[in-house]
Parts: C-alpha cells; sequence; structure tokens
C-alpha cells in the first residue's frame, strides 16, 4: 500500500484535528501569484468540521450549516481538496427545482470547482500537495466529491493542475463544459484528437477499444462501444445550437483545432462577436428558428452529419430537420433529445460517467486539458464573481435562474 503525502494532515480520514497551507506559488486568487503564509485552515479541535452547504428538502433553498464532517480519503487514487472557488452550472438549481439528480436527502451539489491539493495518494501521484487544480464534479451520485464545501475529495486521474498564469476563478467554470465537450466530439462522435497539429490530444475511440466492456457502466456501453467507421474529417460541418454557452464555447474552440467548420446557433446581436473570435464559420440567429434551419440547410446544402444540441429537446427537433436523413447524420442532445426518431439519424447523449469510470480516459482527459491551458489554446470563459462565499450561492443561483447572466459563468470564490 502506497503512502499518503499530506500537509501537516493527522490520519484526516479517521479522525482529523488540524492541518496547515502549505508556503508556494501558483495561480492566484486573483489572477497573479499567490504567496500563501502557513496558516490554520482548521482549527486544533477534538473533531475539525467544515461548512457545507445542504439541500434538505425539493424545491428549497440550499441551507448553511457549519459543523459538517470533512470527507473522507476511502479509495486509492483519492486526494483532498480545499475548495477556494465554486463554478455553478444550471443544474445546482434545476436539480432541486425539479426533483433531479439527488440521490437522497440532505445532500450537497455542486459539479465544479478549482481549489489547493492538501492531500495525495503517495510519492508517485501525478497531482502533488500545493497543486491548485480544477475538478468536475461528474460522480454527483458520491457526496464527498460534491463542490458545495470547503473540503472536497477527487481522484487524481479527473483533477486538472492549472498554470500559474490561469486564473482559478474563470478555472473553476471550466471543468464540466470541457468534459462535456471533449466525450460529445472524441467518444459520440469520434473525433481523433491525436492529429491535432496544434495541441494534439487523445485518441479517445482507440483508449476505449482497449477497455473491457463490463467496466464500463452498463447504460452507456452502447455510446461508448458502437464502432463507426465515417468519423468528421477535416472541413465537415458541424452545428451548435446554444453556442454562447460554456459547452457550446468550448466545443466550438476544439471542434476548429480539428479542422471542422462549425455553425453557430445563438442570439447573434448578444454573443456574435464572441463566436466569431473564438473561429465560428458561421452565425445563426436563435430567434427566428424556422429561418434558421432554412440558413443551415442552405449553407451545407442539405448535407450536415453533425449536430449538437445545448439548449433542450424543442431546440434539438430543430436541429434534427438541418440533417442529412440518408443514413449517416449524428444528432447529440445534451439536454435531451426527440422523442420520435429518424431511422437515418443516429441518436446521442453524451457519456459522462466515463470520465470518473475509466481512469485511462479521465487522465488523457486532464492532461489534455492541462496541455490547452499552458499553452493559452484554450480560451476562458468569461465570468462573474459572486461574493458570499458559500453562503451568497443561493443569491448567484437565483441570478442564474433568472436568465439575466448569459454567455458567462458565475463563480463564487470561498478564498476570502
Amino acid at each position: 500500500m502506497s503512502t499518503t503525502t499530506c500537509v501537516q494532515l493527522d490520519e484526516l480520514q479517521k479522525k482529523p484535528t488540524s492541518f496547515h497551507r502549505c508556503i508556494f506559488s501558483g495561480p492566484s486568487l486573483n489572477s497573479t501569484a499567490i504567496k500563501e503564509e502557513k496558516t490554520s485552515l482548521v482549527s486544533q479541535t477534538e473533531d475539525a468540521r467544515q461548512s457545507v452547504l445542504l439541500l434538505k428538502g425539493v424545491r428549497e433553498q440550499y441551507t448553511l450549516v457549519n459543523d459538517h464532517t470533512i470527507p473522507a480519503i476511502l479509495n486509492p487514487g483519492e486526494i483532498l481538496v480545499k475548495v477556494l472557488a465554486i463554478g455553478l452550472n444550471p443544474i445546482d438549481w434545476k436539480a432541486p427545482a425539479f426533483n433531479f439528480g439527488i440521490p437522497s436527502l440532505p445532500w450537497i451539489n455542486g459539479r465544479d470547482l478549482a481549489g489547493l491539493v492538501l492531500q495525495v495518494p503517495g510519492e508517485n501521484s501525478r497531482v502533488r500537495v500545493g497543486d491548485i487544480v480544477l475538478v468536475p464534479s461528474t460522480d454527483y451520485r458520491d457526496i464527498r466529491k460534491a463542490a458545495f464545501q470547503e473540503y472536497a475529495i477527487a481522484t487524481d486521474f479527473n483533477a486538472a493542475r492549472i498554470p500559474s498564469s490561469t486564473s482559478i476563478h474563470a478555472s473553476a467554470s471550466l471543468g464540466v463544459a470541457f468534459v462535456a465537450s471533449v466525450l460529445a466530439l472524441g467518444v459520440s462522435f469520434g473525433l481523433d484528437f491525436s492529429v491535432l497539429s496544434k495541441s494534439p490530444g487523445p485518441n479517445l475511440p482507440q483508449i476505449i477499444s482497449q477497455l473491457d466492456r463490463n467496466d464500463i457502466p452498463a447504460d452507456i456501453q452502447d455510446e461508448c462501444f458502437a464502432s463507426e467507421s465515417e468519423r468528421p474529417q477535416r472541413g465537415d460541418w458541424v452545428a451548435i445550437w446554444g453556442a454562447s454557452t460554456t459547452t457550446g464555447l468550448v466545443t466550438l474552440q476544439l471542434a476548429k483545432l480539428a479542422g471542422l467548420r462549425v455553425i453557430c446557433v445563438a442570439d447573434v446581436a448578444r454573443h456574435g462577436a464572441k463566436l466569431l473570435e473564438s473561429g465560428a464559420d458561421l452565425l445563426v440567429d436563435r430567434h427566428d428558428t424556422e429561418r434558421a434551419v432554412e440558413i443551415i440547410r442552405g449553407v451545407t446544402g442539405g448535407k450536415l452529419r453533425y449536430a449538437i444540441d445545448i439548449v433542450g429537446k424543442d431546440t434539438a427537433a430543430l436541429l434534427e430537420k438541418t440533417l442529412d436523413p440518408s443514413g449517416h447524420s449524428h444528432l447529440l442532445g445534451l439536454t435531451g433529445l426527440p422523442k420520435e426518431r429518424n431511422p437515418g439519424i443516429r441518436y446521442h447523449t453524451v457519456p459522462i460517467k466515463l470520465f470518473h469510470t475509466a481512469p485511462t480516459v479521465g487522465e488523457s482527459m486532464v492532461r489534455w486539458l492541462e496541455d490547452l491551458l499552458e499553452s493559452k489554446t484554450l480560451t476562458l470563459p468569461e465570468i462573474v464573481r459572486a461574493e458570499g462565499g458559500l453562503e451568497g450561492i443561493n443569491a448567484a443561483l437565483d441570478l442564474l435562474r433568472s436568465g439575466s447572466v448569459s454567455g458567462k459563468r458565475i463563480v463564487v470564490g470561498l478564498d476570502s
């Protein structure tokens, strides 16, 4: 069994007492280099506790609890992270509002975080104590990995180290969107990122082919192991409905790296300039939906084969009309797909579980993300900083729910 490396950690997983920040240089909480003094993170008490946001009931707001247990390391490869910033996602308010994605009550939510690594599995871990990392918490059934708490557990193959020149807060908004984008393009559509001339990434179809099918959750096996000989080629068109979202912007950038031509459907007046800067080949305004379908079909000559919807079932049904129905087209819906299916179109959902259940897949993705950030090949989302720490998350989620923050991500800092 490997030894555990920690920052003055007194067997935290058994009986937490105290631990301290290490002195290090890294990405600043204000996007400048930080040099933190060795200050106590948890007071030396008989039983160290943390603050968390608990969801105690459906259709209720989150409740701040100040005496919750610090999550314990239970499995090989796990790390302990001091949460410094939390990126908010629509699921964070939709889950309690519509009662889905909540395994039990009370529960802790939150899918995107960035923070300081306090404990690692051993000397050979790719992540080190003192690293600043971003963590996409896709394993939402494990409450230890939720973002709405002061300390969270992650696996080392799901944590991406943030370069010293990169904003921690902006990084906290990126993780889940990046995971969804890479899996959509690389697994569902079969795009090979290893052939990129700039910042090459993983060949996910090849990595998956070496996995045991039985090691993959049953509900995503067909998506992961479907044989697909006709993969996107340079110059092919892909349409993205909801392109101004963080997932849309990341997907646009990765698709352009792979040499695809990208049609972006969005509010062009509000987001057109940003989409053009990110490489969009064609902008289509989302407000006139019939016209949007006509434009996409006209530009692609009715031969569009790849489309991604990030909005919902209704817009996925509109995108379906833009595709070539001759038997070689693909429609992926992140938040829903049409109920009635066209036999000439293959329908996809993102196999998000693959990221945290297949170590070789997860690690290949976070290593690529590290390279993309280090080389500044990937542009980070524009963010809005919310104040108040954990206690301010309810108000920030109300702002997110209102739709008044469009094309940006709300990030809550816990570093004050």
